[in-house]
């Protein structure tokens, strides 16, 4: 068996086909009408790429129009106090491979401060969405020169992390961007052994000091962390820095490093818009477990102690669980007979993962691309959301080939470094984690056991009124800013205008005066489902109380919610002293489902302007549509 050794490289993408270059020097030939050259543009840069591979791509996407129509550009700052200009172009090929296109600023060298000072500066001309900040080791080790005790040392650490505070405030409240906090590479060798820590000027000391409270600063302030002291812990630092290029061109990140900082970057920023996946979907066979269920059967198959291989194969169930309980659902794609597949799950006494951890569970003989289809659609969840693991090279291309959306990593051939290939993948990147992620996997069981009860009720309305549903309401609070922001930018299918929406514009719009959040969570009698709606809008001088964004989770899809959603928001506005309501639809690629949701909810449209359908609904004329759904209002106080 081949084996994996931690490398900045990206090992858990495919190699590059031979036609690579061929493809990308043709790039910029492609139409920009049919956004061709977008798509292909981020098909190339699903490969394993090295410096120069990365280099070539960007150089060349960057000369190559390309119809990015429904992929704004996000504008990202690079603040650094070292040369970080070679980063660029990984940064961009990382966002083409998350589906972003980015656009970067730097300033002039280690110039960052004077960049942030100066009202004038071409900073805020650019007007970043995102600030990264990366600082080079030699000049925050400078700062615990001269300590005499450990305690000048924790005091020196303090004084920095409080400069940094005092930094991203600063740049907060004069771009509104969201910020990314680089911990510092560890480059600095020991000078007195495995007791470091005891020397209060070492510089290798301060910084594993430095980095221990920037992990609590940036969770205090809510500041994005870019692990990069914990990467080069696996990845061992020869991997990442190189002392001539420091001396040479105060280079940092080493240049074999660059395409994995470019990617770390970008998946920050992806997790932050809500693309990340949802469903980590697992083959069975040689996968989940060694041998072939149907050949081996229950017995003959190797899992679970006492021996390496069961072991190994274990370990992944064991991850498996671990990314259930923060919130990731998981799926099973196997050809097999589904009673001998379903059979260990619920027989097998080593089993990690059992039946009810399973979100969705196919096994057929049909062809993965059609099953994974069919995952997709029963969660309710787009294929862009899911995670396809498989020991076997060739179903991994089929789907690759079949389904571009779905993330299929090249995992390698050692059962005990599967785990370690997802985690390094960075395919499951979390930006904010909360009580309802947790729950997220629960919810799903609950709607199968919804599902089975819909399938023995004689009509949709007996079996709507048997949920016995509820509509919890209420105005937003500052505590639900970071639920909410991860909604609103995660939220593709149920969205009328499909904003995207930073923490910062979250809080800044609940804090306006002139405007409303409302959030909505459904209760029934198998349980909670969680915020499930979010509706915001502002009443205008004319009266009117124009509905600015209006998202649901899909997974409560046909059970008449948004006509309930309507009836809170017809209540609220009334109570504004609005006379009319306005919606609008803006059209993306993702959500037709809602295209006829106004005129379906009895607004009066006008013509389509620049892409945008206008409803209105006269408040004076409403009247509350009949659902079997309970409304009921929360008290925030």
């Amino acid at each position: 068996m081949s084996t994996m050794h931690a490398s900045p490289e990206l090992y858990w993408l495919p190699a590059k086909p031979s036609d690579w270059r061929k493809r990308l020097i043709a790039l910029p030939s492609i139409s920009k009408s049919s956004e061709a050259a977008w798509i292909e543009a981020s098909a190339l840069a699903r490969y394993r790429l090295d410096f120069s591979a990365v280099n070539a791509l960007d150089a060349i996407a960057q000369r190559t129009e390309m119809g990015e129509s429904n992929v704004p550009a996000v504008r990202v700052a690079l603040l650094s106090s070292c040369t970080s200009t070679h980063l660029h172009g990984a940064i961009r090929v990382g966002g083409l491979r998350h589906g972003l296109s980015f656009e970067i600023f730097e300033p002039d060298y280690g110039q960052y401060r004077q960049a942030l000072a100066d009202p004038l500066s071409p900073l805020y001309d650019f007007a970043p969405q995102v600030i990264v900040f990366s600082f080079d080791a030699a000049t925050v080790a400078a700062h615990v020169h001269g300590a005499q005790t450990r305690q000048d040392a924790k005091r020196a650490a303090e004084d920095y992390i409080s400069s940094l505070k005092a930094l991203w405030q600063s740049a907060r409240e004069k771009t509104g961007a969201s910020i990314i906090q680089q911990t510092i590479l560890p480059r600095f060798p020991a000078i007195a052994g495995s007791n470091e820590h005891r020397l209060p000027s070492s510089p290798a000391a301060f910084i594993t000091l430095v980095n221990a409270r920037l992990r609590e600063a940036c969770e205090e302030v809510g500041i994005d962390l870019l692990a990069l002291d914990t990467r080069v812990g696996q990845d061992g630092l020869d991997r990442w820095f190189s002392l001539s290029s420091w001396y040479s061109a105060k280079q940092e990140i080493g240049l074999p490093a660059v395409p994995m900082y470019g990617d770390m970057v970008a998946r920050i920023i992806s997790a932050r818009k809500g693309l990340k996946a949802k469903c980590c979907v697992f083959d069975l066979d040689n996968t989940l477990w060694g041998g072939v269920i149907g050949d081996d059967g229950v017995q003959g198959i190797i899992i679970g102690p006492g021996t390496a291989a069961g072991e190994a194969f274990l370990s992944l169930h064991h991850y498996g669980l671990q990314l259930r309980r923060r919130g990731i659902l998981l799926a099973v794609c196997s050809k097999n007979d589904e009673a001998n597949a379903v059979e260990p799950f619920k027989s097998h006494p080593d089993m990690g993962l059992r039946y009810n951890d399973i979100a969705c569970f196919v096994a057929n003989w049909d062809d993965k691309a059609s099953n994974i289809r069919r995952i997709a659609k029963t969660l309710s969840i787009g294929l862009d959301s899911l995670v396809f693991v498989d020991d076997n090279p060739f179903e991994r291309e089929l789907v690759r080939q079949t389904l571009p959306e779905v993330f299929v990593p090249e995992i390698p051939e050692d059962p005990a470094l599967f785990s370690r290939c997802l985690a390094d993948s960075g395919c499951f990147e979390m930006a904010t984690y909360t009580l309802e992620d947790a729950a997220r996997a629960d919810l799903y069981a609950s709607n199968a056991l919804r599902d089975t009860l819909k399938d023995e009720a004689t009509d949709l309305e007996s079996y709507l009124t048997s949920l016995g549903m509820t509509l919890l309401w209420s105005r937003l609070r500052d505590a639900d800013v970071p639920r909410v922001t991860q909604l609103v930018n995660k939220t593709n299918q149920f969205n009328l205008l499909t904003r995207r929406l930073s923490e910062t514009e979250v809080r800044a719009f609940n804090e306006d005066p002139g405007s409303v959040g409302l959030q909505l969570r459904l209760l029934d009698r198998f349980g909670d489902n969680g915020v499930i709606a979010v509706v915001t809008g502002h009443v205008r001088d004319d009266l009117t109380f124009s509905i600015d964004d209006w998202l649901m989770s899909c997974r409560v899809l046909g059970r008449q919610v948004e006509s309930a959603t309507l009836n809170v928001v017809v209540a609220v506005a009334k109570k504004l002293g609005a006379v009319r309501l306005e919606g609008r639809y803006r059209p993306t690629k993702r959500n037709s489902m809602v295209a006829d949701l106004l005129p379906r909810l009895g607004f009066v449209m006008q013509p389509v302007v620049a892409d945008v359908t206008i409803g209105t609904l006269d408040l004076d004329t409403f009247t509350e549509r009949l659902t079997p759904i309970r409304l009921m209002e929360i008290n925030n106080a």
